[in-house]
């Protein structure tokens, strides 16, 4: 997984917790690199103090021996009562003196490691130490594994004519610096140990305050939907960048709402123009042969035939066939227009939907409660409606040649109250399971398919639900959810 796929949370605990961690190797990087910076100016600094008191002691011996002071007596003037050892011993560090042309003249019984002093010098230090300004050399040697400084001067006479060339080496002993050295860096890694933790705990609660905003953002806009009214974003104390995006979010959900207003008015505009154009559809349909029973009445009309009065007869009953089905119409389109009562009655639910059922005389419809009592506030009228409505559907549902069997429940769910009516009928198959809530769509020959489409207008008034499942071949099952409350 890389780093941008992360949440912003973990990428910002993470990157606190690194910066720590590196912080603190840096630190420790810049701790070693000092005490090495320090330990060589101190072994510079001691090594200069050491050569200034020997070349005093140096000097002194020259003016105190009985030999003439020329470089031909150098080696005899430091071997007499072995001065050279006494000088060494006296500052605790080896002296080796060269002849001008770099040969080895006497050096003293201290030494780090034996057979480690050279012989001849090197011409490098030769030329370097007689053309440098300061007459000095300061090198840095290795040898049997031991690290040493050695400088390289002029011993001179009275008259600062060079005699001899002066080395003291000197063994850098870190050990201790290296204790130091340690026990500084393990101060540090207490310490930064420490701070890690609390930057971890920091780390945690930062990355969870900046982010708590953002999630609050992302669950709203998760949450938002153009079938329902949106809930604006209210943050308290946050960020420019936060109140920026929050802002945004918020004029969107308002100019989403103005746009769902206004699209649902005009989907209801569209959809009464397609009712009124189905309702008039519907009630031309009956006119045509009431107008032509009438002008063939009137056509044919004989007072004296002695069978008028069986074609009054047949005539008065065919416009009140007509006159009936044009009244269905009304009554269905009437029903559909007509939004529920905002009633909240406390009713026993198995009973009203017992008392929906008496209606039917099918002995296939049956009825086995689970519960002999559920409470929930509803409105009398429309729940027999709804009710008698999905049964009516599960009865025209069934083709003749099945055995009929309708079954209605009536249970609870947590604080919800069920209603399911399930038939052995024909199904509904996948291209009608869209539509089967549209106002006028219908699969019967006869009516205007406002039924399903009523009886979803009433579940969602009382913030109920409802859901069908459906085979074809196999039959359906609708399912109505409200709340007892």
């Amino acid at each position: 997984m890389t780093l941008t796929k992360l949440s912003l949370r973990t990428r910002i605990f993470i990157s606190m917790t690194v910066l720590v961690l590196l912080a603190s190797v840096l630190v420790a990087a810049i701790t070693v690199y000092q005490y090495k910076e320090e330990a060589e100016e101190y072994h510079r600094e001691r090594l200069e103090r050491k050569e200034e008191r020997i070349k005093i002691a140096i000097n002194n011996a020259l003016g105190s021996t009985t030999y003439p002071v020329i470089e031909e007596n150098v080696t005899l003037i430091f071997k007499e009562k072995k001065k050279i050892n006494q000088i060494s011993q006296e500052h605790t560090l080896p002296i080796n003196i060269y002849s001008l042309s770099g040969e080895l003249l006497v050096k003293s019984e201290e030494t780090f490691v034996n057979d480690t002093v050279d012989r001849q010098l090197s011409q490098q230090i030769i030329d370097t130490l007689g053309s440098g300004y300061e007459k000095r050399y300061l090198g840095v040697s290795e040898k049997n594994g031991e690290h040493f400084l050695s400088s390289y001067t002029y011993i001179k006479d009275y008259k600062s004519k060079p005699l001899a060339i002066l080395n003291l080496p000197y063994l850098e002993d870190d050990n201790f610096f290296s204790r130091e050295l340690w026990e500084s860096l393990t101060r540090l890694g207490q310490v930064y140990l420490l701070m890690l933790l609390i930057a971890i705990v920091l780390a945690y609660f930062l990355s969870k305050y900046i982010t708590r905003s953002l999630k609050t953002i992302s669950d709203t806009i998760d949450q938002t939907r153009l079938d329902k009214r949106n809930k604006r974003i209210r943050i308290g104390d946050s960020s420019d960048e936060i109140y920026s995006l929050v802002n945004a979010y918020n004029s969107m959900i308002d100019e989403l709402e103005e746009s769902a207003a206004m699209l649902a008015k005009s989907e209801r505009e569209a959809a009464w123009r397609e009712m009124a154009k189905q309702v008039a559809h519907e009630i031309k349909n009956p006119l045509t042969p009431m107008r032509l029973t009438v002008q063939s009445f009137e056509r044919k009309f004989d007072p004296n035939d002695p069978t008028i009065e069986k074609k009054v007869k047949e005539y008065s009953d065919t416009l009140i066939q007509q006159i009936d089905t044009m009244s269905s119409i009304a009554s269905a389109f009437s029903n559909f227009a007509q939004m529920p009562a905002q009633k909240s009655e406390t009713l026993d639910v198995v009973k009203i939907v017992g008392l929906a059922l008496d209606i039917f005389n099918e002995d296939y419809i049956v009825f086995p409660s689970e519960k002999e009592e559920i409470i929930a506030k509803f409105d009398r009228t429309q729940l027999i409606r709804v009710v008698t409505n999905l049964v009516k559907n599960a009865i025209q549902a069934i083709s003749e040649d099945h055995t009929p069997k309708i079954m209605v429940n009536v249970f609870t769910e947590k604080e919800d109250v069920v209603i399911t009516v399930a038939d052995n009928g024909v199904g509904i198959n996948e291209e009608n399971k869209k539509k089967i809530f549209e106002p006028k769509f219908t699969t019967k020959s006869s009516g205007m398919g406002l039924g399903l489409g009523m009886v979803k207008n009433i579940v969602e008034t009382y913030s109920g639900s409802i859901t069908f499942t459906s085979q074809e071949g196999k039959g359906t099952v609708f399912k109505v959810k409200f709340p007892k409350l």
